[in-house]
This record gives structure tokens, sequence and C-alpha cells, in this order.
């Protein structure tokens, strides 16, 4: 297990970068903590594999070093780093049968024949491969192949980090929960250092300890579930996390109020007044949908019942703003107005969350 620094990391894949934009991977400056579960979190071409690929020795950064416990590196071959990696799509060796096939990793390290025995016999009832030790890996199914990959990563128990770059798309939907909560048990039993590439939030949220949530190069915030749920840190953040994400609404901010559009709303706290491209965001769960003259006037479109609640979709000059109420509520046609709970509203400059004043 290992500490995992990463120290004015940067990375482009063109040979003489010039400006920021060129670089696929931004600057980065994180020490994540030996022993923890994280998630990589953001949508295709963030920079999350592009990292991930760092850290293993795939890849060697354009800039700046790796370091595990303290230890550089960065110039080390992937053989030497002591890491496990699983790959999108299955890696096994189809002329081996399943049990040769996890049993590989332990035996090319010069492992006891027992003690081989007993951990891929734990591996594959983890799997759910224990009736398919025998079986040739060739003709099995590709989420077969890939549970086999997934084996074979979690078999060593010395391992540095294991590392997984989206190891779940090939597999089925309920094998998914299963295959997540076996890699947070093992995560428990052992306490690898664990960093899980995904761009679904359901597998990063339920996964990790930390989510490392990046876009467009850039980790743009670390945290946990909760903190990326309450404060989101960057517009992309709270867009990104929730279902439905954020409401991102244009404003301009003045002390505890803000407006939006001619219309003034209360924020609870003081700001101050941010400059640049000033936003104010509001979860769906901090929103209201409501009659009178008081808040945003808005038209709902449509009312979405999901089971658990009900979405709201609304239309605000032609900005969209959903809300979600309750089961049993009712959506009357006098309902024509927004009000936001105070406590659940953030304030962005450029993107960026502004502190409230005193926090």
């Amino acid at each position: 297990m290992a500490k995992i620094t990463l120290d004015n990391l940067a990375h482009s894949y063109l040979p003489n970068p010039k400006s920021e934009d060129d670089f696929a991977l931004k600057e980065l400056n994180h020490d994540w903590v030996d022993g923890e579960a994280y998630a990589l979190l953001g949508a295709s071409g963030c920079g999350k594999s592009t990292l991930l690929n760092i850290i293993s020795g795939l890849l060697h950064p354009s800039q700046g070093r790796i370091l595990f416990n303290d230890r550089d590196v960065t110039h080390e071959p992937t053989t030497q780093r002591n890491i496990a990696q699983v790959f999108q799509f299955p890696v096994v060796y189809d002329t081996m049968t399943v049990r040769d096939n996890l049993a590989f990793p332990l035996r090319n390290r010069g492992a006891d024949a027992a003690y081989v025995a007993e951990r891929v016999q734990q591996i594959a009832t983890m799997i759910g491969m224990e009736d398919m030790l025998n079986r040739k890996a060739r003709g099995l199914t590709a989420d077969a192949k890939q549970k086999i990959s997934l084996g074979r990563g979690m078999v060593r128990e010395d391992v540095n980090a294991l590392l997984f770059d989206e190891p779940l798309t090939v597999i089925d939907p309920h094998m998914k929960w299963e295959l997540r909560t076996q890699l947070k048990s093992l995560h428990h039993e052992f306490g690898h250092t664990m960093i899980y590439v995904t761009h679904d939030q359901t597998e990063a949220l339920t996964f990790a300890d930390k989510v490392v949530v990046m876009y467009d190069g850039r980790v743009v915030q670390m945290g946990t579930p909760q903190e990326l749920f309450e404060t989101p840190q960057h517009t992309f953040v709270g867009y990104f996390i929730g279902s439905p994400g954020m409401n991102v609404l244009d404003a301009s901010v003045t002390g505890d109020k803000a407006v939006i559009d001619g219309t003034e709303i209360s924020l609870g706290q003081g700001f101050g007044t941010p400059t640049g491209k000033v936003e104010v965001g509001v979860r769906p769960e901090f929103t209201t949908l409501a009659s009178g003259d008081v808040g945003l006037p808005v038209t709902v479109k449509r009312v979405e019942d999901v089971g658990r609640h009900k979405i709201v979709r609304t239309d605000f000059k032609g900005t969209a703003i959903n809300v979600i109420a309750e089961e049993g509520a009712e959506i009357s046609p006098d309902m024509n107005r927004i009000v936001f709970d105070p406590a659940g509203v953030n304030v962005y400059s450029n993107s960026w969350r502004v502190a409230p004043q005193g926090a």
C-alpha cells in the first residue's frame, strides 16, 4: 500500500506544448492517502485515464513527479511500481483455464502453491466463478472475461495500489452492483489504496471514500460524496453530481442578496460583491414550486413521477429549472413560482464557488 503524491504533474500529448490549452492534464498537486479508495470521476476526455496511466507507469508525464510513499517513481517502469491495473476491456489468457488466469500473478512471483490455491479460491468466490475454474477462458462471454481480469487484479495482497480503468463497462447491471460491493468489501478487509476511473456517478459515489472530480484536464474538487453534493466547488461538480444536477443561473450578487433577471432572492449569508461571470447554483432538493408573487416566475413544462419523488421540469425565461417534490405532492396550475431555500444556495464567480463571508 502507498501514499501517492502528484507533484507539479502535467501532461501534453503534443511534442511542444505552448499554452495550458495544449495540456490534456493540467498541473496537479495532490496527496492521496495510503489505504483510501478514490474514484476519478468525469466526462470522456477530461484526463481520467491519462492520470491513471501516469500513476501506473504506462505513460511518462510531460512535467512533474509521481511519488509512492515519498519515493520518486516517475522514471520507474510499471513492473517496479508494484501495482495492479484492470482495464476497460478484458485482458485474459485465452489458452489458460480460469484458475490459471487467476493464479498467474502469484505464480509469476513464486508464491507458495498452497497459498495460491487458497487465494484463487477466495477470489473465484468473490467474482462468482468458483464453478468455472477449470474452464478455458476462450469462448467465455465478455463480462465473464472481465470478471477474470478483475480477479487477477485483486488476487495479490501486497500491491502498492489497485487501479481500475472503467472496469465494469462490459458487465451486466446486476453484476455491476455485486462487483462494486465486493470491491468495497475487499478494500475494507485489506486496506489497499484503490483508484477507480469512471464516468458513472453512481459507481463513484458508492465505491469511493473520496471522489476526485475532473473537468477539462484538471481536478476541480476532491471530497466525500456528501461534500460534493452539499458544497460543489465548481459549477461542473454541481451539474455532474446529482440527478438532476444543480440548477445554475446567471445573477448579480451584493451581500446577502442576488438578483436573477430582475427578481431578488435572499442568500441567507453575505458574499460581498463577486466579480466576473457570477452565477448562483441551487440543487433541485432545495427548490420549491409555489403560488403567489414571491420567487422566480416559471412555466411548468412537465412532471416526471420517478417513484420516490417527482421531478418538476420548469422554464424560467428560457432557462430550465428542475424541482424535486415529494411523491404525494400536488402540482396545481397556479404553481408558477420557484422559491429557493437560502441554506442551499451557492454563489459562483467564473465557475468557482465563492465562500460566504465569515465562513
